[in-house]
Parts: C-alpha cells; structure tokens; sequence
C-alpha cells in the first residue's frame, strides 16, 4: 500500500471468504502458516441433510482439530428455520462462536431451490425465517448477501428487513444474482447501504489488486471490514502487499501450491488431489502474464506426477 494514502488512519480487517469446495480447511490451513493477516476465515457453506447430520466432508472441514488457532466462521445455507438452528445448535456444541447465513451463492441450482440469494426474491418469508433464527440462535449472525435476484433497486427493501435484526455483520456482495460474478459490483447502492445499515457492514466483491483496494477505500474511507474470495485465491500474498508492501515472490507461490497439494493428498490421494490443484491454479494463472499457456499445461495433466513435473519446471 503507498504511504501516502488516505485512508491509512483505518485500517481495515480482512475476511477469507467463502468459495465452494476451494476454502476448506486444507486451504485455510496452508494459507493461515504462510501468509497470516486474515480476522476471520468463512467456511463453504453447509447445507443442513434432510436427517440432519453433516455429510462427511462438511463435517471434516469444521472438526476444531481441523481448524487450530484460526477464527473460522461456518456458514449455513438453508431457507428452513428448523434445519438452521438445528445445525447452528451443533457447530455451537463444536464451539463456534458466530454463525453466518448464505443469502448470496448465485448458482442456478441453490436460486432454484429459493435458497442462497434466490431467498432475496421472496422478502416475506425471508422476514418470517430471519425473525425465528434471530429468536432462538444461541450466537451471534452474521448474514453474507447480494443485493437482489434481479435488480439492485431490490435491495432497500430488503435492508428494511436486516435492520429489524441484530445481525452481527452484514456482508454485501453489491450485485445482484442474476449478475453472477459478471458486470462491476454497484458502488452507488453499497454506499446507499451504508448510510441506511441499522448494522455493522462489511464489503465484498472484485478486490483483486492493490489499485483495486486503493480505489475502493479511496470512495469508502471508513469501511472498516473487507471480504476477499477470488483476489486471494488468485494472490495469496495480496492482504500483505496491502498492508505491507511486500509482493508474492514465485518461489512463495510455489511453496503454497505445494503445501496445498500435501494437505489434499493427505485427505484424498491421486486424482481428487490433482483436480483440488487444477481448481486453485485456475484462479492462479489469471494472476500471472503467462498464466493461459500455464494453465492449458495444467489442465492436460492426468496424474499428480505429471502435474507435479509442470510447476517445478517453470
């Protein structure tokens, strides 16, 4: 970050963010021993099982023997208030202390369902479902949303609702579902919803660079609180070149990827480890000036040998 910016009278947090089947517990683990600096670690989301028991792999990556010496935060995704302080009421027991709900994944087969940010679409339930977690959660809620499923004009009505609740944080994702990831996230409405947040507000969205945070902190000096997902999986050095000035040296990015690949073997041998890798790396390469001719190498990859082989011979 330039010394001479701004903003430097706040410092801001940072949140992991959390990315499907990417930020599990082998990721926060590599990512917390070699690059640190993050407040909060958001898991992917858990969607509570019709029998209520955690499928094995959800369960895996919210074991706190899994998660030493790391603030995570689980996060739910469910439109159901029942299945939802029934697996708020286990991650208490585990010993959590703050639980998020997912009001923002964008993929078609969760908005199907009305659940994710397809619940934005149906206001009073939504209302009915937030006054009955709020009533009987035995934590602190947080809530990670968009702004709508189809038009950011959605989202002052929904406010109204956050603020009926003592939510803990809000996180605002400002786009819409229908949005995905594509298009500029709505800086007007973010800043619309900052005045009117009866709450704590945190952002999230296409803070990927350190001009990335320099513009957006430019806009929003007293934002105290930053998600970042993709940016970080794309830099894991990005939160300390923010605050530091320090970049991601090649040799760093490598002994990430390494360490990750471990962690995967250890849980999954052979081909799900080689498919973890080439998800991350597909993140990493959009980072890097050569990073398609990389990526086409990676991809072709049929074993973790041949992988393996590919990135220590850059």
């Amino acid at each position: 970050m330039r010394t001479d910016d701004k903003t430097a009278g706040i410092q801001p947090c940072f949140y992991l963010a959390p990315l499907e089947g990417i930020t599990t517990f082998v990721f926060r683990n590599a990512f917390r021993e070699m690059f640190g600096g993050m407040e909060k670690y958001f898991t992917p989301f858990i969607a509570p099982t019709s029998n209520h028991n955690f499928k094995s792999r959800a369960k895996r990556d919210i074991l706190p023997d899994n998660n030493k010496d790391i603030h995570v935060v689980p996060q739910i995704l469910t439109n159901h208030a029942e299945d939802f302080l029934y697996t708020a009421g286990r991650l208490l027991e585990y010993g959590y202390n703050e639980i998020n709900l997912n009001l923002g994944c964008p993929s078609g087969t969760v908005v199907s369902k009305g659940r994710g940010s397809g619940f934005l679409a149906f206001p009073e339930e939504l209302d009915r479902f937030l006054y009955e977690i709020f009533q009987k959660t035995g934590a602190p809620l947080s809530i990670k949303t968009r702004l709508g499923r189809e038009d950011p004009g959605e989202f002052p009505e929904i406010l109204k609702i956050y603020n009926k609740y003592p939510v803990h944080e809000l996180t605002i994702h400002p786009r819409v579902q229908k949005d995905a990831y594509r298009n500029r996230p709505d800086w007007d409405m973010f800043e619309r919803a900052l005045e009117w947040s009866a709450n704590p507000v945190c952002y999230n969205g296409d803070i990927r660079t350190c001009e990335d945070y320099e513009r957006f902190r430019e806009r929003f000096p007293t934002v105290d609180r930053i998600m970042i997902g993709r940016g970080l999986i794309a830099d894991p050095g990005l939160v300390r070149q923010i605050r530091t000035g320090k970049a991601l040296m090649p040799e760093e990015r490598l002994a990430f990827v390494d360490k990750l690949c471990e962690g995967y073997e250890e849980i999954m041998p052979g081909e799900p480890a080689l498919f973890k890798m080439k998800e991350v790396w597909s993140y990493l390469c959009g980072s890097l000036p050569e990073g398609g001719k990389l990526w086409k190498r990676i991809k072709k990859a049929r074993t973790l040998s041949e992988y393996k082989n590919i990135i220590h011979s850059l």
